[in-house]
């Protein structure tokens, strides 16, 4: 496996407009997760990543894949919308991301972190 790093960055500074992003940088996996302040929140976040990337990987959805649809995905979102690309059925990684979301929802609940004040904060963000 590959070296992977995970960093807490400044929002602004992701790519595009996402909490979490991965990305391969030809010699280690870099996993970017968007400061929040909150070190569970942060947490969630970097495991929700690493869940989706690895199980993407598996299944043959390449990152290039991922990014095209984000992107796209972001540009013609509307400013009410707050689902998340990977929500969308059509997305290239969508089984991965439901699952991943499954895991990340499964530990906020060991962490005693209320899903619907975490969500908030993940959408304060955009």
């Amino acid at each position: 496996m590959k070296t992977i790093t995970i960093k807490t960055i400044k929002h602004g500074r992701q790519r595009y407009d996402t909490c979490g992003d991965y990305f391969n940088n030809g010699k280690e996996m870099l996993f970017h997760i968007s400061e929040m302040k909150n070190d569970d929140y942060e947490f969630l976040i970097a495991l929700h990543e690493l869940v989706e990337w690895y199980l993407c990987k598996k299944h043959g959805v390449s990152i290039r894949k991922i990014d095209e649809f984000d992107k796209q995905f972001e540009l013609a979102r509307r400013p009410e919308d707050e689902s998340e690309p990977g929500d969308d059925p059509t997305a290239p990684y969508y089984l991965e991301h439901q699952f991943a979301t499954i895991i990340e929802k499964q530990m906020a609940e060991k962490l005693n972190i209320s899903w619907k004040e975490y969500n908030k904060a993940v959408l304060s963000l955009s």
